[in-house]
């Protein structure tokens, strides 16, 4: 899979397994590849993965698609109620980062 993954030949990733430099750009999409990291996709990614399905935050929150469209409607609509619940739970959120 990584031979395809980088569009390399399967000789050249056994050449990295016996020590062969690998190229930054490679180990960055096998990392994404096989952890499913998005840091090496962005800097604001930094801690984001999927896992089983579902985008987990960097402070372990398991975001399913469904949470994300219904995160994103709420914000769209921008009713006042929405927004001010937002504030809250961003505010909470933060509160119980510190707690750890």
């Amino acid at each position: 899979m990584t031979a395809k993954l980088c569009f390399k030949t399967p000789k050249t990733v056994l050449q990295w397994d016996k020590g062969k430099t690998i190229p930054p750009i490679c180990k960055r999409l096998m990392r994404m590849y096989a952890y499913r990291e998005l840091s090496p996709l962005d800097d604001d990614w930094k801690g984001w993965k999927i896992s089983k399905g579902k985008l987990i935050t960097p402070d372990g929150w398991p975001l399913t698609p469904n949470r994300i469209i219904m995160g994103n409607a709420l914000i769209e609509i921008g009713a006042v109620d929405e927004l001010r619940f937002q504030r809250d739970v961003l505010r909470i959120a933060r509160m119980l980062k510190g707690l750890k």
